[in-house]
């Protein structure tokens, strides 16, 4: 399992946007979709989204307390210390749990059976491997104090127990959740953005059934530009971060 997740390790970046893209794959649905009042698909919406923005939740807090330095070098797992505050004092693995959270929460509100039934459990087993990969390195690095982190901290599931006094006890670090994160953020909000335009497009102006050839094409035109809007400015904003970063005009 540490050769197959030293392998994915190294390509953990491309996989996890392609793992985003597998979300459009067709699929049976989760949820029979109904419409409540003047709110459509209320279910796979609410729970979806709740679950996703958790995930991101997690991500964030933990990147914003105490970052830890494990990016990898030439490609395989590399720490320049053992972290061991914040939201790792928790979990061992906060922001893989972050990930998962967040492709579950969209597979949720893509409505996909597949996605949820099938994708998320290779998903888990990949993350495992590269777990354990980068336990391996720890390990051999660190030692007995690794050991003694992984006897109170779980790998997987966190505890919130002290969670109050770790957040009374540390300042959040907004600026480096900003840089250290946009490009993930920006991901995320384009697939919830593509997901509810082309899943719920009665949520997003694109309003009954046209009577005709050319008002359906008309209405198609208007979904079309309203999404290209969002996607633009959700653009431009990623954009103007990486001015920001790359100018060295915002900093931490």
């Amino acid at each position: 399992m540490v050769k197959i997740g030293n392998f994915f390790f190294k390509y953990r970046n491309w996989i996890f946007i392609l793992f985003y893209g597998a979300l459009f794959i067709p699929s049976w649905p989760l949820f029979t979709l109904k419409q409540f009042g003047s709110c459509y698909y209320i279910w796979p919406i609410a729970i979806g989204l709740f679950i996703t923005c958790l995930g991101q939740l997690i991500r964030g807090l933990t990147i914003g307390l105490a970052y830890i330095v494990r990016g990898g070098k030439e490609g395989k797992p590399y720490a320049e210390g053992l972290v061991t505050d914040g939201i790792f004092n928790h979990c061992r693995n906060p922001l893989y749990v972050g990930n998962i959270l967040m492709l579950l929460g969209v597979g949720i509100l893509a409505n996909s059976l597949v996605y949820v039934a099938i994708v998320i459990p290779i998903f888990l087993f990949i993350y495992q491997a590269i777990v354990l990969a980068e336990e391996n390195f720890l390990r051999g690095k660190f030692g007995q104090a690794f050991d003694e982190y992984c006897k109170k901290v779980n790998r997987w599931f966190p505890n919130l127990k002290g969670i109050g006094k770790t957040f009374g006890s540390m300042q959040f670090n907004w600026k480096r959740w900003i840089l250290k994160e946009h490009t993930t953020q920006f991901i995320w909000l384009i697939g919830i953005t593509l997901i509810l335009f082309i899943n719920y497009p009665r949520l997003t102006g694109y309003n009954g059934e046209p009577d005709n050839g050319l008002e359906a094409l008309g209405m198609a035109y208007e979904h079309l530009i309203r999404l290209g809007v969002v996607l633009g400015l959700l653009l431009l904003i990623y954009l103007f971060i990486r001015y920001l970063k790359k100018t060295g005009k915002f900093k931490e």
